[in-house]
């Protein structure tokens, strides 16, 4: 029988399209291939949201052909968008599809009868990501994607239910709502016909009980209140975590970047969402060298870290992206400018999160169980592995439940990495502040 494996480069929305088309296979017949065994067909999403990330792809191309030279591939993502052409040209490569909505056209032509509207499984893991959205027209001055994923598109509500309701049927417990920008769902729709994010959370906890949903990047003016309203009526079912886009603290460099909202609404929502949401997670991404970033403006970025308190900062260092206008901007900083402000914004951030992370001490959370660790773990050993509801890593003493299962955890301390505790006499899916 025909093998396949799949290579995934880049964001959630990558992981689940891969997965879309891997379970597509499954159906016309095709194995997952042996750890370390070659396969007959591979599956290769790509990103290029960096050069390096451009570079990856064609190394890894030029690796498949090497190693598995009578293999397909099939060629997808970001990166087959913007260079088509070129990937056509690799040995090996078969179909080079530019526009995921033509998945299910892919299969059908291959002879899949029923194509599938989504998934109904996610494999090796415990939470499954669902895509309910596509496309970016935001014009951020460092961003390739709009020019490579521009036409905004949602899912159907009833289309995006079923498939959480199928997953939450196959035992996930988190599903965890994703987009190539989450916050413009329903903004392809008409005005009398759209269903916002809001809308969306509050029909999807209604679907079956005992999950949880969790939202991927929204950017700060697409937190609304009534997506706040909803997660406030429904901790159980809703996480309280945000992940929301900094990028950096400083006006001026915001300006420059082209980014929509200023710092006094963004220190306004996060207040907001602190005021009605009990004791939530905030987490966000931040760039340091920025072209023209001053010491006083990355200064500004490490003081709204400080005080706004973020669980978590994904810091990155600006890169020069071919085909933005970022890239043509006077004033590039030094690699070693870069390399010593990301240091120092991640110590910021260290501190941040722990100020954070003290405040949750004492109160019960909600947690995901993950993984169980033998006692020959060098990660907490004996205990069993999950993730909180507020997006810090837990470890519970081994018995007290099982991979996959939605419990209730009281927090005793945290030792720099992981959330400790005991199972909480509560409901398995409700949280308590």
């Amino acid at each position: 029988m025909p093998t396949l494996k799949t290579i995934t480069l880049g964001c959630k929305v990558n992981q689940y399209e891969t997965e879309y088309l891997r379970q597509g296979f499954l159906q016309l017949g095709y194995h997952d291939a042996a750890e370390g065994a070659p396969a007959d067909l591979y599956i290769f999403n790509t990103c290029t949201v960096t050069h390096q990330a451009d570079a990856e792809c064609r190394k890894i191309l030029r690796r498949l052909a090497r190693e598995n030279p009578a293999a397909e591939i099939i060629v997808m993502g970001c990166y087959a968008a913007k260079a088509a052409d070129q990937l056509r040209e690799f040995h090996g490569v078969s179909e080079v599809l530019t526009d995921k909505r033509r998945m299910g056209e892919l299969l059908g032509k291959r002879g899949l009868v029923q194509v599938p509207t989504g998934l109904s499984s996610f494999a090796r893991r415990h939470r499954a990501y669902v895509k309910v959205q596509d496309g970016c027209f935001l014009p951020c001055s460092y961003c390739i994607i709009p020019q490579v994923r521009p036409e905004v598109w949602s899912r159907p509500p009833a289309e995006i239910e079923d498939e959480v309701r199928r997953l939450v049927d196959g035992g996930y417990r988190e599903v965890v709502l994703t987009g190539v920008h989450l916050g413009l769902f329903g903004r392809d729709k008409p005005r009398d016909e759209r269903l916002d994010l809001g809308g969306l959370v509050d029909r999807l906890t209604q679907v079956r009980d005992g999950f949880r949903i969790r939202l991927s990047s929204l950017e700060v003016n697409e937190v609304s209140d009534r997506l706040l309203a909803v997660m406030a009526e429904r901790p159980d079912r809703v996480c309280p975590h945000l992940h929301i886009p900094l990028q950096s603290g400083s006006p001026a460099v915001l300006r420059r970047m082209r980014r929509r909202a200023s710092m006094a609404y963004f220190y306004e929502r996060c207040e907001r969402v602190k005021a009605l949401l009990p004791r939530p997670a905030l987490s966000t991404d931040a760039m340091v060298g920025f072209p023209g970033e001053t010491e006083e403006d990355f200064e500004a970025t490490c003081r709204a870290v400080e005080e706004i308190g973020f669980v978590k900062v994904h810091v990155f260092r600006f890169s020069r992206r071919e085909g933005t206008p970022a890239a043509e901007m006077p004033d590039q900083m030094p690699e070693e400018i870069k390399r010593e402000r990301s240091r120092r914004l991640e110590e910021t951030a260290q501190q941040a999160r722990r100020r954070y992370i003290s405040q949750l001490l004492d109160m019960e959370v909600q947690v995901l169980l993950e993984d169980e660790a033998d006692l020959t773990s060098p990660i907490c050993p004996n205990h069993v592995l999950g993730m909180s509801d507020r997006y810090v890593p837990t470890a519970l003493p081994a018995g007290s439940g099982k991979p996959g299962e939605l419990i209730g955890m009281r927090l005793t301390g945290w030792d720099g990495e992981m959330l400790h505790g005991s199972p909480a006499v509560v409901s398995p899916c409700r949280a308590s502040a």
